[in-house]
């Protein structure tokens, strides 16, 4: 029994149970070409956002079309460990519960963060599986799986081994709030209104001063310098002279160099090396003092003197006033001003020097440039983002992949001394040992003598190695899954980590396999809202994915978020696309109900049956085509789309009416059989889209055995089909809404037959009349070469369709309705005269573009003479 409604809840679970319980996800190497897709790992801890439904739709319509033309589809899941936003909730954790980091040791503390994960880890994975993604969840990677940590460190020893990695005292960026430097690509800068503030500084053994502009005044305690621009005469006076800090008294030199900008501030600029990366440049350059004046949390330390302790922005309140209070400040301005914030924390971002490690770029960059934007064996969708991608990696600085963070894989470099050198690089403690043993020619060390280093890897070090990792070929770089799998076909992610992620993917690739790890990356765009907001939760405008999804159902969801997504383009996401996705769902089903609700027969085959089957099966094969031509160039949008509308009205609207049987009689099998061949056909396309929906019709149709599930099932052959037949029925379906206008606007019931005479201008085919006779209800059809007085008319192009009534006509009325009809084609044919007759518009266009507006003109020209005769006949 078939239910009367689709009940989307009750077959989501069934259908999901189904295909795991019977391994249709699994891939193992094989004879068959492998289609492979590694998901980008979510945070461990994080849930389901409109962002991932998106994101993940789209590689399940992949991996899903994959598996039914053929190929051995592996979709890798996996979470990514995010340790800068994980610490920073266990730490948070443990605080509430009155413990603090600082006193657990390391081992205990990653205790409480796996403890953590395994709480609230792989919720999102679960939630996905809600969405209906079919990945190959026994191949689930975390990349703090043993092996996933293992191949980071062999990585990071091998980098070390070649030169590339090296440890420098660099200024870096400084998050006070996770406690961690980040690399240059976590900083986000954003303009933010802020305060200009003139000190004056006094000269020393003089009344006199000089006036210095900043919008920092909290680090003055950290000042070592004045600088002057050495060709400005207003400063002259001052050289070799030294002034004095405001509140220190510190006495500090005045420094001539051409790098201050004399038309910025005052002209003078206030030099603290320990806190502004140009500052810092300066400082070596004329060997200044170096003073740091903050704790890791970014509050003032003992060189702030009474505001030791204090949070950066409070002192910058408080010494404001003291600076105003003793005289020091001149004035404050308004300043716009760019702030980088952290993309974790959102903290403000302090400059710090600090020893860190380095990944050298400049050489490693160079395949990763080329094959993008040289050889295009990788290609980015849409193309503009080449444009980016060069930008950054031309100008790409090295990597700091150093984390002042426990959670996360630990440096593997063991110091065995006190000097900056004394350290070595192993896979582990024991080869270390070896190394340290050699490097020092001390055979009397021991394991005990060694430290390793307590900085964690950067994140991202971890996952630029995870197309390769999750199939050991880090590791075991020979084992069958990786040279099976990998390269990987399609990587589908979002633009704001090209830079993060992509780009070092594809840099690690060329380094660790020698060549691509994907072939094509699918840039999504952002979910915003219908205002253009992007989607947020603190913004109260991101509805709940699982929500959704119990409200239109998941196929409704996705059908709703693809309709409206094209690559690298924001969505603008609004419910009603949902409800629209299942509105196709209901009617879908609602077709699939009529077909069986049909009885059969054995009776011979209606002649407008057998033209609808050959009108549908070219129509499927040119819908077929634009699917292939979309799927190609990653419009995946414009794929669902023709697929929309070749059920939709297509099939629903006119090849089921075409064939249906007369009310309470049966339908003959040829018809019912081929019925039932289209919608699978239709099934198949639409599965990689609304898997639930057409895996239940489809177990529906016909008792199947696991092996002929719809989800292995064969994807429909591309086959040659008649294009003209598309074209004729194109017309003939503008001869029955002409017959079915008329019916209605002169209230002539369906049940009525009439009759149908036509002059055929256009020397259609007359293929579809037996059709246009069924549809029409027309009871006799007949071409003619004169036309007729008093019948209603209507035109198709230049053709003329007369349908004789008994009674009178309304002439006023008909003239009326012809005159505007004239006036409106002549209105339209001016146009494109018009456009026709501009000769830049000719000049430029493409040849199909002017042929096309030749045809219309003709076609209006061929309507005009029809309407005048018509006219001329009533009048």
């Amino acid at each position: 029994m078939i239910p009367a409604q689709f009940n989307a809840a009750a077959v989501e679970k069934k259908w999901y149970d189904y295909w795991m319980k019977n391994n249709y996800f699994h891939s193992k190497p094989d004879h068959r070409k492998p289609y492979t897709i590694t998901i980008p790992p979510p945070n461990v801890t994080g849930v389901l956002h409109m962002g991932h439904m998106l994101n993940n739709t789209i590689q399940d319509v992949l991996i899903r079309r994959a598996r039914l033309k053929g190929f051995n589809a592996c979709w890798v899941p996996g979470t990514d460990h995010a340790s800068i936003a994980t610490e920073a909730k266990v730490v948070a954790k443990l605080k509430s519960e009155g413990i603090n980091k600082s006193d657990l040791t390391r081992e205990e503390f990653l205790k409480h963060a796996y403890d953590w994960t395994d709480k609230y880890g792989g919720t999102i994975l679960e939630q996905l599986k809600q969405l209906g993604c079919s990945c190959d969840w026994d191949r689930t990677k975390f990349t703090m799986d043993a092996d996933m940590s293992a191949s980071v460190i062999k990585s990071f020893v091998d980098l070390y081994n070649k030169g590339y990695i090296y440890r420098g005292y660099r200024m870096v960026n400084w998050d006070p709030e996770a406690k961690t430097t980040l690399s240059d690509e976590e900083v986000i800068f954003e303009e933010r209104q802020g305060k200009l503030y003139f000190i004056n500084y006094k000269i020393e053994g003089s009344e006199d001063f000089l006036t210095v502009a900043t919008t920092r005044p909290e680090t003055i305690f950290g000042d070592t310098a004045i600088c002057i621009n050495p060709n400005d005469e207003r400063f002259s006076h001052l050289k070799g002279k030294k002034a004095i800090v405001p509140v220190c008294n510190r006495v500090i030199p005045i420094i001539e160099d051409e790098y201050v900008d004399v038309e910025f501030g005052t002209g003078c600029l206030k030099v603290t090396p320990a806190h502004d990366v140009n500052d810092k440049t300066l400082g070596d350059k004329h060997n200044l003092e170096i003073i740091d004046i903050f704790n890791e949390d970014a509050t003032l330390n003992s060189f702030g003197l009474h505001y030791q302790g204090k949070d950066r922005f409070v002192v910058r309140e408080e010494i404001a006033k003291e600076l105003e209070t003793i005289g020091a400040l001149s004035k404050t301005e308004t300043h716009l001003n760019k702030v980088g914030t952290s993309e974790r924390t959102k903290a403000v971002i302090e400059p710090r020097l600090s020893d860190q490690w380095f990944l050298s770029m400049e050489e490693l960059v160079k395949p990763a440039i080329k094959a993008v934007l040289e050889t295009e064996e990788i290609k980015l969708y849409p193309s503009r983002f080449n444009n980016t991608y060069r930008h950054w990696l031309e100008n790409i600085r090295d990597w700091n992949i150093s984390r002042q963070l426990w959670w996360g894989q630990q440096i593997p470099a063991y110091y065995y001394g006190d000097g900056k050198e004394d350290f070595v690089v192993a896979e582990n403690i024991e080869d270390a040992l070896k190394l340290a043993r050699e490097k020092t020619s001390n055979s009397q060390l021991q394991i005990s003598d060694l430290t390793q280093d307590a900085d964690a890897l950067d994140t991202w070090f971890s996952s630029w190695l995870w197309p390769m990792a999750v199939f050991g070929g880090i590791l075991e770089p020979e084992n069958e899954d990786f040279k099976y799998y990998y390269p990987t076909n399609d990587l589908v992610t979002g633009p704001d980590i090209l830079f993060f992620w992509v780009a070092r993917m594809i840099i690690a690739g060329y380094e660790y396999a020698g060549e691509k790890p994907f072939t094509n990356v699918y840039l999504t765009g952002l979910v915003r809202d219908k205002q253009r907001r992007k989607m947020s939760k603190s913004l109260g405008n991101s509805p709940e994915p699982l929500e959704l999804i119990e409200k239109f159902g998941a196929d409704g969801v996705r059908v709703g978020l693809l309709l409206s997504a094209s690559a690298g383009n924001d969505i603008m996401f609004d419910e009603e696309l949902c409800n629209n996705g299942k509105a196709f769902a209901n009617k879908i089903w609602n077709a699939f109900r009529l077909i069986k609700g049909w009885e059969v027969a054995d009776i011979p085959q209606p002649e407008s049956s057998k033209v609808a089957i050959e009108w549908y099966e070219a129509k499927l094969q040119q819908t077929l085509v634009e699917i292939e031509e979309n799927f190609e160039k990653y419009r995946l949008s414009d794929a669902l789309m023709g697929i929309y509308k070749l059920v939709w009205d297509d099939f629903c609207s006119w090849f089921l009416e075409m064939i249906k049987p007369a009310y309470q009689q049966p339908i003959d099998r040829a018809t019912f059989d081929k019925a039932i061949e289209m919608l699978e056909a239709n099934l198949k396309l639409l599965h990689p889209f609304m898997p639930f929906l057409t895996e239940e019709i489809w177990q529906h149709i016909t008792e199947r055995t696991p092996d002929q599930a719809l989800i292995i099932a064969e994807y429909p052959v591309l086959k040659s089909f008649d294009e003209k037949l598309i074209a004729d029925f194109d017309f003939a379906a503008e001869v029955i809404a002409g017959v079915r206008t008329i019916r209605k606007e002169k209230n002539i019931a369906m049940k009525e037959a009439i009759d149908l005479k036509v002059v055929n201008n256009e020397n259609m085919s007359t293929y579809f009349d037996s059709v246009i006779t069924k549809l029409g209800n027309i009871v006799s059809l007949e071409y003619i070469s004169e036309k007729i007085d008093g019948a209603l008319t209507y035109r198709v192009k230049s053709n003329e369709y007369f349908i004789p009534v008994s009674g009178n006509i309304d002439i006023a009325a008909e003239i009326a309705k012809l005159t505007e009809e004239l006036v409106y084609t002549q209105g339209f044919l001016k146009s494109v005269q018009v456009k026709l007759s501009n000769e830049k518009f000719v000049a430029n266009a493409k040849p199909e573009i002017i042929a096309n507006e030749r045809k219309k003109e003709a076609d209006a020209l061929a309507k005009i003479a029809t309407i005048e005769q018509s006219l001329a006949s009533l009048q």
